[in-house]
Parts: C-alpha cells; structure tokens; sequence
C-alpha cells in the first residue's frame, strides 16, 4: 500500500473533473459507509473484507481531504493530537 499522499494526481483528476463541493461529499458518503460496515461487522452480517474494503474507500477520501485542505496544515493537526493522545496515556 503507498502512502496517502502517493496518489496526488489522482487526487487532482478527481476534484478537477466533480469539484471540491462533490469530493466533500463523496467523503461523508464514504465515512457513513464504513460506520454502518463497523456496526454490521459487531453484529455478524459481514466479515473483515468488508470492512477492509470501506476502509480503502475512506483511505482514498482522506488523502484527497489532505490534498484539499494542505499536507502542512494536516500534519501540524496530526501533531497536536498525537502529542495529546501521548499525555493521555501517561496520566494515571
């Protein structure tokens, strides 16, 4: 698997071709489907595939966001939340 960022020009064909207001969209769209495959998952009505494959369609969706919103703007984001998740896990 590449990283996120390694399909840019995917990324830019795509908003090129339905725009930035569709792309946020399919994105929603792509969320609540994983949601609803994690909640059939718990209940036995599909398998891990199934998830696997909303999984890729949410990883796809993210990368565009990142591409949409900035790498650097994401990044500085991810940083502060994995420095926060650090101080949670090392209070008592």
């Amino acid at each position: 698997m590449q990283s996120l960022m390694a399909y840019r020009e995917l990324y830019q064909a795509t908003l090129q071709k339905w725009g930035v207001e569709a792309q946020y969209d399919q994105a929603v769209e792509e969320c609540a489907e994983l949601i609803a495959t994690l909640k059939h998952l718990r209940r036995g009505r599909v398998d891990e595939t199934a998830v696997a494959d909303e999984l890729a369609d949410v990883f796809l969706m993210v990368g565009q966001l990142i591409y949409m919103l900035g790498e650097e703007r994401v990044a500085a984001a991810v940083d502060r939340k994995i420095l926060r998740l650090r101080e949670l896990l090392a209070s008592p």
